[in-house]
């Protein structure tokens, strides 16, 4: 990085910050797209449907590496391996998650991507999503959303009707029945429904005014929720619990919308355990 001789740039300011995180995830987006593709073998973890491969762990090194070349001591929350599992309450720390999407990676799926994000006392200061096979890069931080270096802003939307709202975060097989109830709350509420399978490019696309609304009744990881709701947020959009209380990491719930229809995408996120 070229940023020392900038003073919004200073070691440690949210600027600063926000930049490592486009750094990190340029460099594990690069490992995941130069494997992508190629036939690699793939792991199983606590179920049939979720995998990892040999890329994310190569993909989460790179991360990490381009982390701690500034910032050492910083703790890191990650995915894969050994790494933490929660985020810490006071302090820097580092969210990664190498490929978020790696059921789309492995079947050859073009919706993958990167995500870093930065965090002081629990709350993100800086993220970024890089999905690489699409060629969007996105970012957030002091000064607002970009995508590809253009800002970006959530939709103007009020309509429910003509809203297009996405079921994510996966739902175990014992829970099947709450999924079709995501569903089916989506389907009879607004105009459309999308579904990515990589959580992180669904609040990507919030952000950019793309999708209307992201709803979810489960505790999502960190790694695969954080970087996307600082973009929301940073994107002029609302993200909230299930209670409609605003999100934090360890929330239940995770009801992400433009603002405008967030009562309607609330209601239907609440409706799932009804």
């Amino acid at each position: 990085m070229n940023q020392d001789d900038s003073p919004a740039l200073e070691l440690g300011t949210p600027a600063h910050r926000t930049a490592v995180t486009v750094d990190a995830a340029k460099a594990g987006a690069a490992v995941a797209e130069a494997a992508f593709r190629q036939a690699i073998p793939v792991e199983f973890k606590s179920g049939k449907t979720d995998v990892v491969t040999q890329a994310d762990r190569d993909a989460q090194r790179a991360v990490i590496d381009v982390i701690q070349e500034t910032y050492p001591d910083d703790p890191i929350v990650g995915e894969e391996d050994d790494e933490r599992k929660t985020v810490p309450d006071t302090g820097p720390a580092w969210v990664i998650d190498p490929i978020d999407g790696t059921n789309n990676f492995v079947r050859e799926i073009r919706v993958f991507g990167t995500a870093v994000a930065a965090v002081v006392d629990g709350e993100p200061v800086g993220s970024a999503v890089v999905c690489p096979a699409l060629d969007d890069t996105y970012v957030a931080g002091p000064d607002g959303a970009t995508r590809n270096g253009a800002p970006i802003a959530v939709s103007e939307r009020e309509d429910p009707q003509a809203c297009t709202v996405c079921p994510t975060i996966w739902w175990s097989l014992d829970d099947r029945d709450q999924y079709g109830r995501a569903c089916a709350e989506i389907v009879e509420r607004f105009g459309d429904m999308r579904r990515f399978g990589c959580a992180q490019a669904a609040l990507s696309n919030v952000a950019s005014g793309a999708l209307d609304g992201v709803i979810t009744n489960l505790e999502a990881n960190p790694w695969d929720s954080i970087a996307g709701v600082h973009l929301i947020r940073s994107a002029g959009g609302t993200v909230t619990d299930i209670e409609g209380e605003p999100w934090k990491h360890d929330s239940t719930g995770l009801v992400a919308s433009n603002g405008e229809i967030h009562d309607e995408v609330l209601a239907a996120t609440q409706a799932i355990e009804d």
